[in-house]
């Protein structure tokens, strides 16, 4: 589906972000799916990507390997559709990361709720990224151990002035479910350009203290202060911000005020204002995946591509063109 284009004069940079859902219930079990290369969930993701052709993508939902096998695997696959990503990235993840104290509040250790993110094992539903470009590696910004605690501002619940489930989780608990990460590409006749990309937690199944919600939200306003320069050392070139927020600014039991901050953003632009992204059997059509230039990059075209078939997706892939700023 396009949106628009125009200033066709150039040839522009694609980027693109996806939540696959690719995640599966045990360690190996996505490389395995990969492997037999007639999984239906994995073809309709390589088919998506193929009809898109992003230069680089931002995936989610994806499972983590030590080694990189499954995210090997599914460029193998994507290179066999004729979409070559000779570059691909993924750092380890806090969802599945076990913290050894009980961050639930739910008086047990190591559950899927007690990890650092969310997860029955290591690794699981993480992100990624391919690329046709090479990836700055020594430049990279990994904020994924960045204590919630220890965020300007931060909405960590409290329950009567005690941090919920204790001091030790208060001490413990990381702000990301998956990760913040900077990473910049080097790309031809654009120089370099910035990733800055996550995966927020769902702002839902929690209890009153809104635990989930809370973290979603400050998950997007980290951005914020790490744009603003006060998180980290801020992109100072042309940068992108994408991901999965799990964050509608309108709709749905989150509080958007983060990511209605950011729309609204003088350093960031929105080419896909008010677009679903997603359809939730639970809520209907909502906005949660997101692709947000900077002010300094020129914009000729923006899209979404659903992906088909009865195992697809249920986030739309988001993609944006963009036109050299150089000569």
């Amino acid at each position: 589906m396009l949106l628009f284009a125009g200033l066709a004069q150039a040839e522009p940079l694609r980027i693109a972000t996806f939540n696959a859902e690719l995640s599966r219930k045990g360690p190996g079990l996505l490389l395995r799916d990969i492997l037999r290369a007639n999984d239906p969930a994995v073809l309709s993701v390589v088919n998506a990507i193929v009809a898109a052709q992003p230069d680089i993508i931002a995936l989610q939902g994806i499972d983590y390997d030590l080694e990189g096998r499954a995210l090997d695997a599914l460029a193998r696959q994507l290179a066999e559709a004729g979409l070559s990503y000779p570059h691909h990235f993924a750092a380890p993840p806090n969802a599945g990361r076990q913290s050894g104290v009980d961050l639930d509040g739910d008086g047990k250790r190591g559950g899927p709720g007690d990890a650092q993110g969310y997860g029955r094992f290591f690794g699981q539903g993480a992100m990624a990224i391919l690329s046709r470009y090479p990836f700055v590696t020594d430049q990279f910004q990994d904020f994924s151990g960045l204590l919630w605690r220890d965020l300007p501002g931060t909405l960590y619940p409290m329950i009567q002035g005690a941090p919920f489930a204790g001091p030790e989780a208060h001490a413990a608990q990381r702000l990301s479910s998956n990760g913040h990460w900077s990473l910049p590409v080097q790309v031809p006749k654009f120089g370099p350009i910035t990733l800055l990309t996550y995966h927020a937690t769902p702002p839902v199944f929690d209890g009153p203290e809104d635990r989930n919600g809370r973290r979603n939200h400050d998950e997007t306003a980290f951005w914020t202060h790490h744009i603003e320069g006060l998180i980290g050392t801020p992109p100072d070139e042309a940068f992108v911000l994408l991901g999965d927020a799990n964050l509608d600014p309108n709709r749905g039991d989150g509080r958007g005020a983060a990511i209605a901050a950011l729309l609204s953003h003088p350093g960031l632009q929105d080419p896909l204002p008010d677009l679903p992204t997603v359809n939730w059997d639970s809520t209907g059509p909502m906005r949660v995946d997101y692709l947000l230039p900077s002010q300094n990059l020129q914009v000729s075209g923006a899209g979404r591509h659903w992906a088909e078939g009865a195992e697809a997706s249920r986030h739309a892939l988001v993609w944006v063109d963009l036109i050299s700023p150089l000569p």
